[in-house]
């Protein structure tokens, strides 16, 4: 009976200093984070991820004063990160954190001081690869006061950061908005 209540206890040490050597093992000594797999992780973009190229086609010369107009927006992503639409191949967010979006603001034409901010906004739709492009319609609203305006389309991983912020171009177009 000894015998067999010393193996017992023996074998009960043996597991808990196994798994507390294991545990050891597994705990990293360094503070550096976990690579994120962006694949299954909804997340924002490395930094050099934020590169793109956006071309206005055919924008109006000319709109009336609070108009509403779509104008189309090509997008090619010029980085060497695979872009998620959605920050993943499944986003189940519901406040569209991660998305990559094009969006635009009005500046004046004289000083490019900020008139409108946060006028539209539409999401580039599927995921692209480095080199790809995708072209989305973005509706637009010309500001309600007539004048000589800029208008500037720029992407946005939303609530993370816009491009240019990062240093990526925009894209810019002079318009006239007239009653």
């Amino acid at each position: 009976m000894k015998i067999k209540n010393c193996f017992v206890i023996v074998a009960s040490l043996s597991a808990l200093f196994a798994a507390g050597c294991s545990a050891q093992k597994s705990t990293p000594s360094s503070s550096a984070p976990a690579a994120v797999d962006r694949r299954v992780t909804p997340s924002a973009l490395p930094d050099n991820g934020f590169k793109a190229t956006i071309t206005l086609v055919d924008p109006p010369a000319k709109l009336r004063t609070g108009e509403k107009a779509t104008i189309q927006v090509k997008l090619k992503n010029s980085s060497d990160v695979l872009w998620y639409a959605s920050g993943a191949e499944v986003n189940h967010s519901s406040d569209n954190k991660f998305y990559i979006a094009a969006g635009d603001r009005w500046l004046n034409a004289a000083d490019e001081k900020l008139v409108t901010d946060m006028d539209g906004r539409y999401g580039i739709g599927k995921d692209l690869r480095p080199g790809e492009e995708t072209e989305v319609p973005l509706l637009v609203t010309a500001p309600k006061e007539p004048g000589d305006y800029v208008l500037e389309v720029d992407l946005v991983q939303e609530q993370v950061a816009w491009f240019h912020d990062k240093g990526s171009p925009t894209a810019k177009t002079k318009i006239t908005v007239v009653r």
